[in-house]
């Protein structure tokens, strides 16, 4: 299953002014370090809980089968569309009554296909996150991600570990999901 970020959540404003403030950085020259910065903790956060912090559309790549596939993004909130692809890499759009979508508690979603499909894969466009902006992060994470990007740079100069602090970790694990493969 191939997934690909299709438009990112985004880091400016109000949480590049809560870092700016946390580092004490008055001035505009950091803003596009500290902007990646975040970037980079958001993902390393995603990855540590194994769901998606903000809301974000993606395109995760399943081939065609006729069984129950779980798709990898959570929480799932909507199947924007659904794309055949071709062995031509050609896009066609899945007709409605083509496949089955079931949503489930846990926040991830599975899909089976209803009909005999001809293509390499069916690319599904979701919608994605925990929370649809940064004002509406749970505290505890977002504070994570603010602390792991000033951890990132002020530690720039030194080589450091790719682990996030103890400190950061202890914030984002109750939200941590694992999942068996």
């Amino acid at each position: 299953m191939q997934r690909t970020i299709v438009q990112p959540p985004v880091l400016g404003g109000e949480p590049l002014a809560e870092l700016k403030h946390w580092l004490g950085i008055s001035r505009t020259e950091e803003d596009a370090t500290l902007t990646r910065l975040l970037e980079a903790s958001l993902t390393t956060c995603e990855a540590f809980i194994g769901q998606a912090p903000l809301r974000q559309t993606v395109e995760e790549i399943v081939p065609i089968r006729a069984e129950w596939q779980e798709l990898s993004s959570r929480p799932v909130h909507q199947l924007v569309a659904a794309v055949l692809l071709a062995e031509d890499e050609s896009r066609s759009l899945l007709a409605d009554p083509g496949y089955a979508v079931e949503f489930r508690a846990s926040g991830s979603a599975c899909v089976r296909f209803l009909q005999p499909l001809d293509g390499r894969g069916v690319a599904l466009q979701l919608t994605v996150g925990i929370a649809p902006d940064w004002g509406s992060l749970p505290g505890p994470l977002g504070l994570g991600i603010l602390r792991l990007a000033a951890h990132h740079y002020r530690d720039r100069d030194q080589k450091g570990s790719a682990v996030p602090p103890a400190s950061v970790t202890a914030l984002w694990r109750p939200w941590r999901c694992t999942r068996l493969t």
